[in-house]
């Protein structure tokens, strides 16, 4: 190509730049972090039709509710920061009623009452506060001067604390842990002085036996237990553990092959298509499987964390940062719970596991972010 055919091709490449800007712009739609959603979700479906038994309508369902998800994205990627922070007491009452109401008039299922039923569907409000709680909390805190005084700690403890205990009581401790940690790290990127969090460290290791005696179930308490000796009751409490390490030993490097996982395809597995469906990537694709998966989770967070920095105030600096760092959870908790080095407590993992709600949840928290990626561009558009 001569010079004089560059020059002339580069006003063409500027328009199509620019023309991709604008699109951007329009939709407040954060391309880069949408194909690395889509990348995961994809990969995702192929792993569930082998851990879902080879179900074809199983994957239509989930398929359908990353769709559905993907809409939640697009209308809360719309809805300006500024307006969030505005809504964010009503969202935080909201979620804190229906909590109640699930202790009230909740759908149980398998010793717990997680669920609401509305016009033959129903969802799990826990599922909100996962969002609502990191708004209240950044909301807050995003209008007063950093980092946070101890007036300002004691009443973000206070909105963290009222819908964990709420949701403990359904029990549910895994969302109660997720809905918890979602909070306490707007306090933490908020610039929490290092005196608090040490305090804060000596009273939870002052509160494990008051917490393990009076709050946690019996259930629970097993969980722990098997963690530190499954072999104990290999045919029972520790099944779950000790099968999923077998899964993902048996993959070795490059895995058996999509579709011929023994442990997941004669039903040795428990739960492959939603907790452990880690294990079933591990014995069908191998560890290079694990790592690709684990590659485009870091790529997310990156993207994430970059979009916190990048945001235009302290408000959408913390939530950004807050929701990332919930995503990041997800996928430790879920690894960790999986390969036995963390209890069990029920965490799906993002964008593969099957589920309806937790997947729409998390969809539309990305949408926030794309909303504060979007706020400088917004921003300057209206100047």
């Amino acid at each position: 190509m001569s010079q004089q055919d560059f020059l002339r091709r580069l006003p063409e490449a500027g328009r199509s730049l620019g023309s991709r800007a604008r699109l951007q712009q329009r939709l407040h739609i954060d391309f880069t972090l949408l194909f690395l959603l889509l990348g995961v979700a994809c990969y995702g479906l192929v792993v569930l039709y082998s851990a879902n038994g080879q179900s074809l309508p199983g994957v239509q369902r989930q398929g359908i509710y990353f769709l559905v998800a993907l809409g939640a994205m697009l209308v809360a990627a719309q809805v300006p920061p500024h307006l969030l922070r505005r809504l964010a007491p009503w969202l935080y009452l909201g979620g804190v009623v229906l909590l109640a109401l699930v202790l009230w008039m909740g759908i149980g299922a398998m010793g717990a009452q997680r669920w609401l039923g509305i016009g033959g569907f129903r969802f799990q409000p826990s599922e909100v506060m996962k969002l609502a709680t990191p708004i209240m909390a950044s909301a807050y805190l995003g209008q007063r001067f950093l980092p946070p005084r101890f007036k300002q700690v004691l009443v973000t403890l206070g909105l963290v604390t009222l819908p964990a205990l709420l949701i403990i009581q359904q029990p549910d401790l895994g969302t109660a842990l997720l809905v918890a940690s979602s909070g306490l790290v707007v306090l933490f990127f908020a610039g929490l002085s290092w005196r608090y969090i040490i305090v804060s460290a000596v009273v939870l290791l002052a509160s494990i036996w008051p917490f393990w005696t009076f709050v946690m179930q019996d259930y629970q308490r097993q969980r722990v237990l098997t963690l530190l000796n499954p072999e104990q009751d290999s045919l029972g409490a520790g099944w779950n553990i000790i099968q999923s390490k077998t899964a993902i030993g048996s993959g070795g490097y490059s895995g058996k092959g999509w579709l011929q996982g023994t442990q997941s395809q004669l039903d040795f597995l428990p739960e492959g298509h939603t907790d452990f469906i880690i294990a079933v990537l591990g014995e069908e694709f191998g560890l290079l499987g694990v790592l690709l998966l684990l590659g485009l989770y870091v790529l997310i967070i990156i993207r994430g964390m970059l979009i916190a920095q990048r945001a235009q105030d302290s408000f959408g600096r913390l939530l950004a940062a807050s929701i990332t760092f919930t995503f990041f959870v997800y996928v430790f908790v879920n690894a960790g719970m999986v390969s036995g080095m963390l209890p069990v407590v029920g965490v799906p993992l993002p964008l593969v596991s099957q589920g309806g709600t937790a997947i729409v949840t998390l969809m539309a928290g990305f949408g926030i972010l794309m909303s504060i990626a979007t706020e400088r561009r917004r921003v300057t558009r209206q100047e």
